[in-house]
């Protein structure tokens, strides 16, 4: 983005006294701070719906002009995603720059994407944003002095075809790069499949401390400095989708996996675009779904990651609430209360607790029994040593007799070789 200081004035229709109206505005104000943006004022208004021409009322547009003139800003952000239409006449009237909230999330993600999947991904969604935007963003590009021109029209017109044609094969062009990248994800989901590993989920709104939990799990069980993933006090830190082995001091391991947070009206150019990487989750063995437990609004938080899993097909598979950042507020921690757990990822507290959570659900096909395993098989004492929860290991006539926990599979198969 451009070192010229951004400096915005934030629009907000109110429709029918919506209860999180408040926060979705300052939530606008974050992403817009996140985009590097300066935010000098905010302008709302209460109706009924949105005006079809200008998203505001006419009225409305001399309140934004005046606070334009006031706070000498130079952007107007509005807190919907806008029509074609809305955006050439906003611009005409207001004689500025006008984004939505979508744009304004697009250009974050833009930012932060880092793997070659999440640019892609996040560039189909960009292309499919600006395919029926064309004209309002040619006129807005070619703002000059503030007037908009509008010579050779029908040349205008044949470009403008031109360029749509353009960005519809370079969707698909991109598309096809994608289908690659996921086919290959898939073959590895399969693969863990087959190696019968759990898979456990982070999900849960931006910047709630899932990377943050990742880490301290990492940390503990598998202490490698390379492991860690990126983490930060910022929205939408993570988009790529991290897989981490967690290896328990009893044999039993865990994949755990972290995803792109949430934020209200996620535009559904990028769930589409995000849909592969998001469907990570579907296959998931149990979610971890984090909480910011400090954060006032944290139960329009839950509501939101819940309807967008819904949104993306996710449902069925069993939660755990992880009330993350409890050291923030009065609460005594670490605490566990059935399937919800107090916690504090950052000082690493309650880190054990939340993975007596996790065994709770994802072990349950553990089998207790005593093996007596001939001394020529002793590849298969080796396997269990690596596979199973050893209790105790003597040597007898018959051979090597194991009192151990194992897979359920494992018991199936090996079953000429228990005693008990």
């Amino acid at each position: 983005m451009k070192q010229l200081i951004q400096r915005a004035i934030l629009v907000g229709v109110n429709q029918n006294h919506q209860a999180d109206f408040d926060y979705s505005m300052e939530e606008l104000g974050n992403l817009a701070e996140a985009c590097a943006v300066e935010v000098a004022g905010m302008v709302t208004q209460n109706l009924q719906k949105v005006t079809s021409s200008h998203y505001i009322g006419t009225g409305k547009i001399q309140e934004v002009i005046a606070a334009l003139e006031a706070h000498e800003a130079n952007i107007v952000i509005f807190n919907d995603e806008l029509s074609p239409s809305q955006i050439r006449n906003l611009e005409a009237d207001l004689q500025c720059k006008v984004i939505d909230r979508t744009i304004l999330i697009l250009d974050i993600f833009a930012q932060r994407a880092k793997t070659k999947e999440a640019q892609l991904q996040v560039e189909v969604a960009q292309l499919q944003y600006m395919l029926p935007r064309l004209i309002g963003l040619r006129e807005s590009l070619g703002r000059q002095g503030g007037g908009v021109g509008t010579k050779n029209k029908g040349v205008g017109e044949t470009k403008l075809e031109l360029d749509r044609r353009r960005i519809e094969e370079k969707i698909n062009i991109l598309n096809k790069e994608l289908e690659a990248l996921v086919a290959h994800r898939q073959t590895q989901r399969k693969q863990r499949k087959k190696n019968a590993v759990p898979v456990v989920s982070l999900v849960g709104y931006t910047n709630a401390g899932k990377s943050t939990i990742m880490n301290a799990l990492v940390e503990k069980f598998n202490p490698t400095a390379a492991k860690q993933v990126f983490e930060k006090d910022m929205l939408f830190a993570t988009l790529e989708t991290s897989i981490r082995s967690i290896p328990l001091p009893d044999n039993k391991s865990f994949l755990l996996t972290d995803t792109v947070g949430f934020v209200s009206k996620l535009p559904h150019h990028l769930v589409n675009a995000f849909r592969s990487t998001l469907e990570e989750v579907a296959e998931a063995d149990l979610l971890i779904h984090v909480v910011d437990n400090s954060n006032p609004n944290h139960e329009q938080h839950i509501d939101i990651t819940n309807n967008t899993l819904k949104d993306i097909g996710v449902q069925g598979i069993t939660t755990i609430y992880a009330y993350n950042k409890s050291d923030r507020i009065e609460l005594a921690i670490p605490s566990v209360q059935g399937d919800c757990i107090y916690l504090a990822a950052k000082p690493r507290i309650g880190i054990d607790e939340l993975v007596g959570v996790i065994r709770k659900h994802i072990f349950t096909d553990y089998v207790e029994c005593e093996m007596m395993i001939p001394y020529d098989k002793g590849n298969l004492v080796s396997y269990f040593n690596e596979h199973a929860n050893i209790r105790d290991t003597s040597y007898e006539n018959d051979g090597t007799k194991l009192v151990l926990e194992c897979r359920a599979t494992d018991y199936e198969r090996y079953q000429e070789y228990i005693i008990r």
